[in-house]
């Protein structure tokens, strides 16, 4: 284990957050670039997503108490049909395009950022042209981790509900209850399979093999001795990114002023815009962490062969893949006729 390694291994909380700090410093025009692309927009999309919903929520409440005054009017099922259906068909596909653009948005900005940080470890030189070439080959990659990641969450949560129901059951439906214990592994367990699944979207990309049901269980084997600093690096970050919302929504609650919308919306959008490539470069910081804490050598000449295997053709990547496993397969066997021969 080189020197390089032996830091990462050792990096706590604040080490990661300041080994982040370097890497975006040092790399200043590229993620500038990247977070142009993909990342400013990501955060105006949330803002924008934010006050929308918002403001046709509140629309759907005062409907609903006007309609509620008109009760014995003969055009109240009339009214009521409209409301039920026109603003409500209009407000799920507002919501529908705005998960699909974040979606393809969060999954081409960690992309992009991985495959810059992990050149920044490997020493390869990188600019933003050859890392947008790259996107669309890794993105394939992470799009599928993302949908395993989503049916685990999914099944996740239907065993919760089923056990929330069990436990009403067992001690009754009352909020006052005892909820406690339920609601903290509920959360506990939420909090794990999102650091799983941002560690897996790195495993993604940076190991050939490894991508959806591989890259999860990749990634719980390395966060294994990490847990307690990723979780609260993600707790922290997440606490961060409420906060933010919060003040967005507590100062934009009544109306749409283009003065106040500047005033308060565009330093929310600077933070948010931060806080999203910080996060990323933070997951994939981790990433190297983790491996380096399990011994797990980071062999920087293939995994940099591994990146510039992306600029090649599919049958040319197919024909290096086979002959580095070959001569893997090769060291190996040699490697046990020493042990024979001694």
């Amino acid at each position: 284990m080189d020197g390089d390694e032996e830091k990462l291994r050792y990096l706590g909380f604040l080490g990661i957050f300041k080994e982040s700090f370097k890497i975006i410093s040092s790399w200043k025009k590229i993620f500038t670039q990247i977070t142009l692309l993909f990342i400013l927009p990501l955060s105006v999309i949330f803002l924008v997503q934010v006050q929308v919903s918002d403001y046709m929520e509140a629309r759907f409440d005062w409907e609903r108490h006007d309609l509620d005054r008109c009760r014995d009017d003969a055009s109240y099922y009339l009214r009521l049909d409209d409301i039920l259906t026109y603003p409500s068909l209009a407000y799920w596909l507002i919501r529908i395009a705005y998960l699909v653009l974040l979606l393809v948005l969060s999954l081409l900005s960690t992309s992009a950022v991985v495959y810059t940080v992990a050149c920044n470890y490997t020493g390869k030189p990188a600019t933003f042209k050859k890392i947008m070439s790259v996107v669309p080959k890794v993105w394939k990659r992470v799009s599928i981790t993302f949908i395993w990641s989503f049916l685990i969450n999914l099944a996740y949560g239907l065993c919760t509900l089923g056990t929330f129901i069990m436990w009403g059951m067992l001690i009754g439906f009352s909020p006052f209850g005892h909820w406690d214990l339920p609601l903290i592994v509920f959360f506990a367990g939420f909090v794990y399979l999102s650091i799983i699944w941002q560690l897996a979207s790195v495993v993604s990309v940076l190991e050939e093999e490894n991508y959806g049901v591989k890259a999860m269980v990749k990634s719980i084997i390395l966060v294994e001795g990490k847990r307690r600093v990723t979780s609260f690096i993600f707790l922290l970050l997440v606490l961060i990114y409420w906060g933010i919302i919060m003040v967005y929504r507590m100062f934009l609650w009544d109306g749409w002023y283009l003065l106040r919308e500047m005033v308060i919306g565009i330093p929310c959008l600077v933070l948010l815009t931060f806080l999203f490539l910080f996060g990323l470069v933070i997951q994939t910081v981790i990433y190297f962490v983790c491996k380096s804490y399990h011994c797990e050598s980071i062999d920087k000449p293939a995994l940099a062969n591994h990146l510039e295997a992306y600029f090649q053709p599919e049958p040319q990547r197919e024909a290096t893949r086979d002959v580095q496993l070959e001569q893997v397969h090769d060291a190996t066997n040699d490697a046990r006729l020493d042990q024979v021969y001694v």
